[in-house]
């Protein structure tokens, strides 16, 4: 079963490739993957009726219970007959049916055979999450396949109505399924359906898996949405309103029946819903004049009536439902490939314009009425055989006034069926006395005068042959209704009461065949009297119809949204924040005051050492709401930082204390960078009343965390599972480092995530700046190298030109100018990078006014040093303070540094190389360190250590997590290497072209080295 899965996922990626390979015929390769589920079911056939039914279980995740758990009993078996048979035949249909020159295809050969995948995972499926997985699968496909004509407003609005409505049933679905799970203690649905739990928790659950079986399978007040979906090709009608989608919410109720089927609550939901969406549908249908909304009305109907068998709870109504499932995917099926048919033979599908097509088309025409007699229930067909079982069921099994109603409802339900029947093969083939030219929407006017009838074409066979097929099988299948009673009997077996029934063409002259008779005489009356039925049903007021309901719902919807979008979405800042600090404080301080008690004994400092940093963190913090400088502001935070820096510190925790000096470092760093870009005074104070009311906020909130600081320690109740780190860092990860073994093995799963949104952050910042296409390296020295030839002295390209023009409009100092400037014999801008009197490779490309001698100096003894250092961090951070985060973080200051010293050219000095090969580098080594555990046999990302002896050095220790951390190290080295080239170098780039940037600053702005000094 997980191979047949795997094989409908490889051929739904590779049909775009083999549609533009292969063009139509695609679709036949393409039906491999249903048709060979269908050749695997029947082989299973004989196991399935032993009762050794084939089980798989694949473990997913072992701790948290999760597996890929699959089962095919005899509902299952019929199930994938179903899906795999008609879903080959369709997707063979397709071949014909759409044009050479049709747009789409590979994205719709895909989507259909991936549908057909969720499909069988969904019939198959013995776990009630997985099966939930392959539910909401089919939701999805079949909103992709309903909207396949994007361009047409129809498709889109019944593709967003589909997936609104089955989605919603489905979360409910969702909400049961876990309700039911908890409560059994197992979420295998076979042990569930084995041995139900019950109480008032089940009871709640189940009516929401009926909840879920009735958005998906159009049941009332929710049947609108399939007559919408006919809006999509004519194929995924035949699947999936025919056989496969709106099978899964009969499935759901088959499947949940034999364990919950004697509630009140279930017996209650399922014949309410039952009879009246048969009722309804069969209602509907007589009215309609496109075939397929006659098709779709049916097929709503016909839900109804299998939905009611396979509910009501008895075997003998379980065998006749399931009966039904099979004959319904057979002559339904047919019946939308032969109006797909017409469709394309006369270009139209209204019945009203129809005429003589029976004998233009007459193969077609048969197979249409083999179809019809087996949806009317005419002998010798499956739909007979099963609908004379379910009466039977019905009339026997029934009891009391509600029996009697059921009776009633399904005999009229019939009848209905009888006459939309007729007259869909009537309105199909007939040869009418006259036609007229009539629109195809419902609702308009009937006529709008007469017309010729539409000129038929011949149409390929192998449009024709599929629905042939299926209309021969729904014959072939009920000449011998025994076997069928043995396939499926069962499943009806594993119902609790009632008396077993039987599938059989003749039972003798029994009230059953008499009711027979009279539902198929009704049937042909309310044919012939097909016209004042219409003018009835056109004068009858009904009320408003559910569509309409649903339409005016959305509409309110829509309108209370945007009411309640205009109040909270403001464009406020401190509005947002404010309301999530109220509401953060309600919640936190409601549980706060019922649920807990403080502590009795509080001790508010270990040293005073700890009183002196809480101090200067509060001034900080206070200062910094109340500075009006932007500058100001930033530091007094950076402050803050430092200062939970030397609490960490006092609290005998380095690697946390290093950590968070780099990081404050590093931040105040970009914010002087983004404060080029800022006024540097914030907009106007908010008003007085505001201000005591942030205020008023900002001290709830803080006393709120802090008693929650309180609080928190001493309720837990669990031994924290970070009492084993010490001794697991060093006999698992091999470290001595707690904090650096946790990062690179005991959680290498969060660090992983983690890089990886270093990396997603660094590339929106970087897109987000560059106004055109990256350059591969940062701009150098080298390019901006003096021309000695040239006798006013010129940069080598035109680009260097145009910057050269910038730079002396923004008064810097340019490699001519100072080739000029300097008095004879002293060194051009070469040689001072090439020799040694030169502090900083670009130092020359800045304007002497813009540059600092004394920074210069310091940032070339320390930018080695602090790579150096970096190195050590990296090397020895899995046994002391350190590791690949924080020596990536101290090589980003020394690159920061270098960078406000020189600029951007010396920033392309300091590190030729793109971000994007950091990055990319970083995160590749980390995952490809993880997948050499495999190798070893043990899991993803678990350190493998490797002791060797060495002849000089004696024993050393080697640990994979090393290269983890490298990979660490190289990420956070790119992240910060990206940042500065998009919110520096770009920054200045842009600048020296604008001469000023986009803020409107002047050009003769201060540069970073200046912000910073």
């Amino acid at each position: 079963m997980l191979l047949l899965l795997v094989a409908h996922l490889a051929m739904a990626l590779a049909a775009p490739a083999l549609m533009s390979w292969l063009g139509r015929r695609a679709f036949l390769v393409l039906a491999i993957a249903p048709a060979s589920a269908t050749v695997w079911a029947l082989t299973q056939t004989s196991a399935v009726l032993r009762g050794d039914l084939p089980t798989e279980v694949v473990e997913w995740v072992p701790g948290l219970q999760l597996e890929l758990a699959f089962r095919m009993d005899t509902l299952s078996w019929l199930m994938l007959l179903l899906v795999g048979g008609v879903g080959a035949l369709v997707l063979v249909y397709c071949s014909a049916y759409f044009s050479a020159k049709a747009g789409g295809l590979g994205r719709f050969g895909g989507v259909l055979v991936a549908f057909a995948g969720a499909m069988l995972g969904l019939v198959v499926a013995d776990d009630m999450l997985l099966l939930y997985v392959f539910w909401e699968l089919t939701t999805v496909f079949s909103y992709l396949l309903i909207g396949h004509y994007a361009d047409r407003k129809a498709s889109r609005r019944a593709a967003m109505q589909a997936i609104i409505l089955t989605t919603a049933g489905g979360l409910a679905m969702l909400v049961g399924l876990i309700l039911l799970g908890e409560s059994a203690g197992t979420y295998r649905l076979s042990e569930i359906i084995a041995s139900p739990p019950g109480g008032t928790l089940a009871t709640v659950a189940v009516v929401l898996l009926l909840a879920g079986a009735a958005s998906k399978s159009a049941l009332i007040p929710l049947h609108f949405w399939l007559p919408s979906a006919m809006a999509a090709p004519t194929p995924v009608s035949a699947y999936l309103h025919a056989a496969a989608m709106v099978k899964a919410g009969v499935y759901l109720v088959a499947r949940f029946a034999p364990a919950y089927a004697d509630l009140t609550a279930w017996q209650v939901i399922v014949i309410a819903l039952g009879c009246g969406t048969f009722l309804v549908g069969g209602y509907r249908a007589l009215r309609q004049h496109d075939l397929k909304l006659v098709l779709a009305f049916g097929t709503v109907s016909q839900l109804g009536l299998i939905v009611l068998l396979v509910g009501l709870g008895t075997k003998s109504a379980a065998l006749a439902g399931l009966a039904l499932i099979g004959a319904h995917a057979m002559f339904k099926a047919t019946l939308f490939l032969v109006v797909g048919v017409v469709d394309a033979a006369t270009g139209t599908r209204d019945l009203r314009r129809l005429s003589g097509v029976g004998r233009a088309l007459p193969v077609t025409a048969t197979a249409a009425g083999l179809a019809v007699a087996s949806m009317i229930g005419l002998p010798p067909f499956a739909g007979f055989a099963a609908k004379e079982a379910a009466i039977e069921a019905v009339r026997q099994d029934g009891e009391g006034w509600v029996g009697a109603t059921v009776l009633v409802a399904v005999t009229l339900g019939s009848v209905l069926t009888a006459a939309y029947g007729l007259r869909f093969l009537w309105g199909a083939f007939a040869t009418k006395a006259s036609v007229t030219h009539a629109p195809v929407a419902e609702g308009e006017p009937e006529s709008v005068g007469p017309g010729e009838p539409p000129a038929v074409t011949r149409p390929s066979l192998v449009l024709v042959w599929p629905a042939l097929t299926l209309a021969v099988l729904g014959l072939a299948v009920a000449v011998l209704p025994g076997l069928g009673d043995k396939l499926l009997s069962p499943y009806a077996a594993t119902y609790p009461t009632g008396d077993p029934g039987h599938l059989v063409l003749w039972a003798g002259i029994t009230p059953t065949l008499l009711l027979t008779l009279l539902i198929l005489a009704g049937g042909a009356l309310l044919f012939v009297g097909r016209a004042p039925v219409e003018r009835f049903q056109a004068r009858l007021r009904t009320g408003p119809e559910a569509d309409h309901l649903y339409r005016r719902t959305m509409r309110r919807l829509d309108d209370v949204s945007a009411d309640v979008t205009a109040i909270t979405q403001r464009g406020s800042l401190p509005f947002y924040l404010g309301g999530i600090l109220v509401v953060f404080m309600a919640l936190a301080g409601t549980a706060l005051y019922t649920g807990t008690s403080l502590p009795v004994e509080v001790r508010g400092w270990d040293s005073p050492g700890q009183l002196v940093a809480g101090a200067a963190i509060v001034i900080a913090a206070v200062l910094t709401v109340r500075a009006r400088r932007r500058l100001k502001a930033v530091i007094l935070v950076g402050m803050s930082g430092y200062g939970v820096a030397v609490l960490y510190l006092l609290h005998g925790a380095p690697d946390l204390a290093l950590t968070q000096v780099l990081v404050e470092t590093i931040t105040l760093m970009i914010f002087v960078l983004v404060l080029r870009r800022l006024p540097a005074y914030f907009s106007d104070r908010p008003l007085a009343v505001s201000r005591w009311v942030r205020l008023a906020i900002g001290v709830l909130v803080g006393g709120t965390v802090a008693v929650l600081t309180l609080v928190a320690p001493g309720a837990r109740m669990h031994v924290p599972q970070s009492i084993d780190f010490a001794d697991e860092a060093y006999s698992f990860g091999g470290g001595k480092n707690i904090v650096n073994v946790v990062l690179v093995d005991i959680r290498a799963w969060d660090t992983m995530g983690e890089i990886s949104v270093l990396l997603v952050a660094a590339t929106g910042v970087a897109s987000l700046i560059f106004r055109q296409r990256r350059h591969a390296v940062p701009n150098r020295v080298s390019e901006v190298e003096v021309d000695h030839t040239a006798s006013s002295g010129v940069w080598g390209t035109d680009d260097d030109r145009d910057r050269m023009a910038s730079l002396r409009r923004r008064g810097v100092s340019t490699p001519a100018q100072d080739a000029h400037a300097q008095p004879r014999g002293a060194p051009s801008i070469g040689s001072a990078i090439a020799g040694s009197r030169a502090w900083l490779r670009a130092e020359r490309t800045l304007a002497p006014q813009r540059r600092s001698v004394i920074f210069e100096v310091v940032t070339r003894l320390l930018f080695h040093t602090m790579v150096v250092f970096a190195a050590f961090l990296l090397f020895s951070g899995h046994n002391t303070p350190g590791g690949g985060f924080a020596a990536g973080l101290v090589v980003g200051i020394a690159l920061i540094v270098r960078y406000l010293a020189g600029g951007r050219y010396e920033l392309g000095e300091a590190a030729p190389v793109h971000p994007g090969l950091l990055l990319g580098s970083g995160l590749f080594l980390s995952a490809g360190v993880g997948l050499v555990a495999l190798l070893g046999g043990a899991e993803v990302l678990q350190s493998v250590i490797v002791e060797i002896a060495l002849p000089v050095l004696g024993p050393v220790k080697l640990v994979t997590s090393l290269f983890f951390d490298v990979g660490v190290f190289l990420v956070v080295i790119g992240l910060v290497l990206d940042i500065l080239r998009s919110l520096g170098a770009e920054i200045d780039r842009q600048g020296e072209e604008t001469g000023a940037d986009d803020m409107g600053t002047p050009a003769d702005a201060p540069t970073p080295a200046e912000v910073s000094r």
